[in-house]
């Protein structure tokens, strides 16, 4: 087993220590104990802080995610949230694909006035559509703030 100390694990992991002190506070990461003033963790930290960060990414809270570890500390996934999430972040895409496409037509179209352009009116319907769609659509819980 390596130990790292704090100042190794923040670079290692590109999060500055009063994050992973955050972390630790709140139950999502666990140190060996300390040396001098300075927290010791298993190397195995960086794995935990990789799975937490694609966590992030994917849109879950620290809450949501805390709640994937068993109390050993050990990933305990529920399928059907990722399942539920993967659902979302396609409703995402979609939107994002949708507002791409009236980015490009505004950009290119030679309307006089993009409100006078028939095909610029079907995207700005589609968007408004899809935004209404993907709001209804998007039940669970809140997010919880994140802190850096």
């Amino acid at each position: 087993m390596s130990v790292l100390d704090i100042g190794e694990v923040a670079n290692r992991a590109d999060l500055p220590p009063s994050t992973l002190r955050y972390y630790e506070e709140i139950g999502l990461i666990r140190s060996l104990g300390r040396s001098g003033l300075r927290r010791q963790f298993d190397s195995d930290v960086l794995l935990k802080l990789s799975l937490i960060r694609m966590g992030q990414a994917a849109g879950f809270s620290l809450t949501e995610i805390a709640s994937m570890f068993g109390r050993d500390g050990r990933p305990e996934i529920p399928r059907d949230q990722l399942h539920a999430r993967a659902g979302e972040l396609q409703r995402q895409i979609l939107d994002l694909r949708v507002l791409r496409d009236a980015l490009r037509h505004v950009a290119d179209c030679r309307a006089p006035s993009h409100l006078e352009c028939p095909s610029f009116r079907k995207l700005l319907k589609a968007a408004s559509g899809r935004r209404s769609v993907s709001r209804v659509s998007r039940k669970g819980p809140a997010r919880v703030a994140r802190r850096p």
